[in-house]
């Protein structure tokens, strides 16, 4: 077969591993919110208690949305079914994040909080290469043969109503940043500083810088971009739920940290993510030929 066959799955070796690859990191995800705060608690993390029910939120998303891609990608890919790439490529990006906040975001030097989640390093750093592989894997793999029909007043339109969300998402970080420069302290701070500089890093370091470039992309080089979409996409689409997970298990449970300007903002970011989606899907067609 032709690398850019619409039916091509890489080497068998290949494809045999990551087949069985992803359905064990599924198994692992799986295995790690069961015992973490979500069900059994055998898992405890070095931080406040108002942070375990964000842990909560995040669990339940990995248990039942991240885990089954992860299985029924790795079952279809070992069966070679197109649908298998689709499935794969929109996990590693999350993967990664979740697992860098599962190993650097706890209070490590906290007197006043305990935690063991340090003997499950390895179950983290294993997820971390898992990501790596499938994604490496997934964007070689992945349909290059397609024919972008974007009109640009649509993709105009989509891209201001886009960029304007990720401003407002990227402002509401950057004024608890300013103020935690200005006066020491924050929203939540104080109880895990780590964390507070873990996701504001990663959100405006990786996560709003990837939503601007997806939309650059469409611009320059849709044709070309078709797989980074998808892998972008399946970050944007799997972390908005993880987050509104946080945000409905910290309403449930009063959190005092839960705050309904911001949850708003996520609302409307999460529809516009799953618009965009829509909007990217119906403006790619693949070429059988």
């Amino acid at each position: 077969m032709k690398q850019n066959d619409i039916n091509y799955f890489g080497t068998e070796f290949e494809r045999i591993v990551i087949g069985y690859l992803a359905i064990l990191t599924g198994l692992m995800l799986a295995y790690l919110a069961i015992q973490g705060p979500l069900y059994l608690g055998y898992i405890q993390y070095k931080t406040h208690q108002l942070v375990i029910n964000q842990l909560i939120g995040q669990d339940a998303v990995n248990l039942f949305l991240v885990c089954p891609m992860l299985i029924l990608g790795g079952i279809l890919l070992l069966n070679k079914k197109l649908i298998a790439k689709y499935l794969l490529i929109m996990t590693p990006l999350f993967l990664m994040y979740y697992a860098m906040s599962y190993t650097m975001g706890w209070e490590w030097m906290a007197k006043d909080y305990s935690g063991n989640s340090e003997k499950y390093f390895f179950h983290f750093l294993g997820v971390l290469i898992s990501a790596l592989l499938i994604m490496m894997y997934s964007l070689h793999i992945f349909p290059k043969q397609v024919k972008a029909k974007f009109k640009k007043t649509g993709l105009a339109i989509y891209s201001v109503i886009f960029t304007i969300f990720l401003g407002m998402f990227a402002m509401m970080w950057m004024k608890e940043v300013f103020e935690v420069i200005a006066t020491g302290t924050s929203r939540a701070y104080d109880i895990a500083p780590a964390a507070f500089w873990l996701v504001r890093t990663i959100d405006l370091g990786f996560c709003i810088p990837l939503g601007l470039m997806s939309v650059y992309l469409l611009w320059t080089r849709p044709e070309k971009a078709y797989p980074i979409q998808y892998l972008f996409y399946g970050f944007f689409l799997t972390q908005i739920t993880a987050v509104l997970s946080m945000a409905a298990v910290m309403f449930i449970k009063h959190d005092p940290t839960f705050e309904l300007a911001s949850s708003a903002v996520f609302v409307a970011l999460a529809l516009i993510v799953v618009f965009g989606f829509v909007y990217i899907n119906k403006n790619y067609r693949l070429k059988t030929r």
